[in-house]
């Protein structure tokens, strides 16, 4: 019964990071239809916050990872990439202008 109520608020809410007034307040009803006593509806409350806010860490992960890994497909130039490019461009602007000054001096 526990983890029915916990799936259905939690499949309600999405990957968002859930208050504990706001899971008490959709507790509320369950407490005021008998379904559940007060003291189990503040644990519940608590622990589907936990559960919430470790579910959203890991789908951020999980998302974060599949990202890189489209752009690694996709062959993209990540913002390292795009660093460690403008770094070897410098240097050889760099090169290119002693060189210049060299031969017109």
């Amino acid at each position: 019964m526990i983890d029915l109520i916990k799936k259905t608020m939690l499949a309600g809410v999405g990957a968002t990071v859930v208050t504990k007034e706001k899971v008490e307040s959709l507790l509320h009803d369950y407490v005021e239809k008998g379904k559940l006593s007060t003291h189990d509806a503040k644990n519940l409350a608590e622990r589907i916050v936990a559960d919430g806010r470790q579910e959203y860490e890991q789908a951020k992960r999980d998302l974060t990872q599949r990202m890189q890994e489209m752009l690694k497909k996709a062959n993209l130039a990540t913002r390292e990439d795009l660093a460690a490019f403008e770094k070897r461009l410098s240097a050889l602007e760099e090169i290119h202008h002693k060189s210049a000054k060299h031969h017109h001096g």
